[in-house]
Parts: C-alpha cells; structure tokens; sequence
C-alpha cells in the first residue's frame, strides 16, 4: 500500500523520472513517512487499547520479578521476531514506555528488532551460510540483553521525557463500554503521533537525501584500508546510511567478497540497521539527549566487539 502511494505521489503526481537520484530519494521519503508515521498511530493506539485491559503494575511487577535477565531475554527475542528497521522499532517502543516496562528491557527490545528479523536471517542465510547468519542472530540478540541490562542498571528513568502513561491507564481502568477504550486509545494514539511528525520528517529526510545522493561506494571505500581501526571506522561510516538488515545485507555480501574482513562488513551492517541517524532524531523527541548518547555509545561498543570477534574467528 504505501509502496503504491509513493509511486503515485512521485511519479504520477509530481511526474519525477525513475532512477534519477532526486527521485530514488523522494520515493524514499514519501514510503518512509508515510510508513512509519502509520505505525506510529496504530501501534501506540494498539498498545493503548491493550493496556486498558491490563493492570500496569501488575505487568511490570511481574516482569521485573523476572530471573535477572529474562525480562531482556525475552524483550530481545521479541525484537528478533519483529520485522521493524530502526525508525519502525519505536512506535513499539514508545508503546512499551507508555505501559511502564522497565526501561532496560524496552531497550532490549529497541536494539535488537532492526538487528534481527526473521528475513534478514534467510537473506544472510542464502548469502552467508546458516551457520553464519545463526551466529549473527544471536550475537545480535546478546548485544540486545546485555546492552539493556547495563542500561537498565544505570537508573535512567528520569531521562525520559515522553508523557508517562501511568495517570492515564489508571484512569482508562473506569472505562466499562468498548467504545469508551477505542476512543481514548485513538487520542493516546494520535497525541504521540503530533508529536513525533515533524522528528519523522526531519529523519527520514536526512536518511532519503543520503540514500538517493551518497553511493555506497563512498562509505565503504575507505573501510579495508586500516587493519585495527576498520571496525570502528565501519561502525562510523555507517550511522548515517538508513537501510535495514534485509536491504544491506546483499550490500555486505558484495562488499565481502570483494575483500573486505567479515566482521568489519557485519559491524557497518548492524550500524546501518541500529544506529541510524534518523533513528537518533525520532528518540529526541522521546528521551534526554544523555540517554540517548548512551544508549548510542553501548551499543557502538558492542558493535565494535563483535566486529573484531567476528574477524578474529572467521
């Protein structure tokens, strides 16, 4: 569906030619807002209408009396069962904040779903060998947990600046009609949508002009050349691409074999999947630019171990 309203909007409407980088990177806009600002709204809204159902301190009682390191365990491995990029990962994100989910296992979710899915695995499958693409999974999955445990453990809450939902399900308690439930889910809904928009706008535009205008031959041209500072360099060059695992992952085969280390070419692939800077622009408007500088800086540590483990083994 947004595929076809993209190529009406680009194509039929403002009449742009195909395969012309002006128009690569505008069909990527369109697809991209449309998309993800959808998700936005229906996601939130699902999440909302859900927890109207749920006492909220029960559920969050009940996932933080969890064994030390389930509640990530099992956030991360619903992450790897999602089929989200980076920006698509948070409208979910958001939902699971709004229901008071520990913070450290939201994040296990948050950093895993883009690094891990369902199709990237058979696309790195068919590529790599299944061997290769069930190490990567469940590195992926690992990075997920543990980064979410040390975020978790640093008592972060308050560097949260979303509206916390926790007034509003308690009222939505006294709703007794389904109407009642639907209605106030679409407000929450909607109320999280006008205010992400324009971080959606701002990110997905960065992320269509580096699409349409930047080759990838311009961030990967440099990576092979410097044996100890490839990985970091890879992770580094890789924030500003916007793509998930399933669409890079052919990119990281090419790239490959054409010489490039393993492990350095997996550590620019989770970068463009995990770190990506429209990501970064849409979370702002969620948390504290400390939180999110930390949450960037571990999961680009951890991008960056398992790059040099990755080369060290391979």
């Amino acid at each position: 569906m947004f595929e076809y309203i993209a190529d009406v909007v680009v194509y039929d409407w403002l009449g742009m030619i195909a395969g012309e980088q002006l128009t690569i990177a505008a069909h990527f806009f369109v697809y991209d807002v449309l998309k993800i600002l959808v998700l936005i709204f229906f996601v939130v809204s699902l999440i909302a209408f859900v927890g109207t159902y749920v006492d909220p301190d029960k559920f969050r009682k009940r996932v933080e009396g969890a064994r030390f390191g389930l509640g990530h365990l099992l956030a991360a491995s619903f992450g790897a069962m999602t089929p989200f990029c980076s920006c698509s990962s948070i409208p979910l994100f958001i939902g699971f904040l709004k229901a008071r989910v520990p913070l450290g296992v939201a994040f296990s979710f948050l950093i895993t779903s883009p690094l891990v899915n369902e199709v990237a695995f058979v696309i790195m499958g068919g590529l790599f060998g299944w061997k290769l693409a069930a190490i990567y999974a469940v590195s992926g999955i690992l990075l997920g947990v543990i980064a979410g445990m040390i975020i978790g453990s640093l008592g972060l809450e308050k560097e949260i600046i979303l509206d916390k939902a926790k007034g509003r399900v308690a009222e939505s308690r006294r709703f007794r009609k389904f109407e009642f439930r639907l209605r106030w889910s679409f407000k929450e809904g909607f109320k999280t949508f006008k205010k992400l928009v324009p971080y959606v706008i701002g990110g997905i535009g960065l992320g269509a002009v580096i699409h349409g205008f930047v080759p990838e031959e311009f961030f990967m041209d440099y990576v092979g050349r410097f044996e100890y500072f490839a990985v970091p360099m890879a992770v580094f060059l890789g924030v500003p691409v916007y793509a998930g695992c399933s669409t890079i992952a052919p990119v990281i085969f090419s790239i490959t074999a054409g010489g490039v280390p393993l492990g350095t070419s997996l550590a620019f692939m989770m970068s463009v999947a995990g770190l990506s800077l429209p990501e970064a622009m849409i979370l702002k408007r969620v948390m504290s630019l400390k939180l999110l500088g930390i949450f960037f800086g571990i999961v680009t540590v951890g991008i960056v171990l398992i790059g040099w483990l990755f080369n060290l083994v391979m």
